[in-house]
């Protein structure tokens, strides 16, 4: 199976790069600070670390080829560091194309709205490639990533994995509340 590639994707504050190794080095500055694990667990990434896991997802897809990979870096329109990144993760099920989103904002970057804004920009290049269903993993006690996903059209379901709640949303109903909120 052929996954589609990221593109650049941009806003009117933000740049959305497609993953390179090149940006480990900047990443894992962005990835240092402790309180990044608090609902997620882990430890921040090393520059090894990092430097091997950007080369297994630029592979853009899985070892058996059955989810494609997408990977975005966050920068300023205006350039600048990254701030984060957008991820989402590509299967199949039947006929339709399931995205499964994550995002990340360094601390000292959050509270302004970029992990929303960023994720609704991936949103939207995700819909325009055919995807049908949009899904994320919060943590119940996260009420920032609640916020990005209910801004980004998902609702709770009652589904808990590894202490985290499925967020999903029909792209359909995503076209119609984005064309409500205009």
């Amino acid at each position: 199976m052929s996954w589609p590639r990221a593109d650049v994707l941009r806003t009117d504050r933000l740049s959305l790069e497609p993953l390179a190794v090149e940006h480990a080095g900047e990443m894992v500055v962005a990835l240092a600070p402790r309180n990044l694990y608090q609902f997620t667990g882990g430890e921040p990434p090393t520059l090894e670390e990092l430097d091997k896991r950007y080369r297994r997802q630029l592979r853009g897809q899985s070892e058996d080829g059955r989810a494609g990979w997408l990977n975005w870096i966050i920068r300023s329109a205006g350039g600048g560091p990254n701030v984060g990144f957008v991820q989402a993760t590509l299967t199949r099920e039947g006929a339709d194309l399931v995205a499964d989103i994550a995002w990340l904002v360094t601390p000292s970057k959050q509270g302004r709205g970029l992990a929303g804004e960023a994720a609704s920009a991936v949103v939207s290049w995700l819909t325009s490639m055919g995807v049908g269903r949009l899904q994320a993993y919060v943590h119940p006690d996260h009420t920032a990533s609640a916020r990005t996903a209910d801004r980004l059209g998902l609702v709770p379901t009652s589904t808990l994995i590894d202490g985290e709640i499925l967020w999903e949303a029909v792209t359909t109903s995503l076209a119609h509340q984005q064309e409500g909120a205009r």
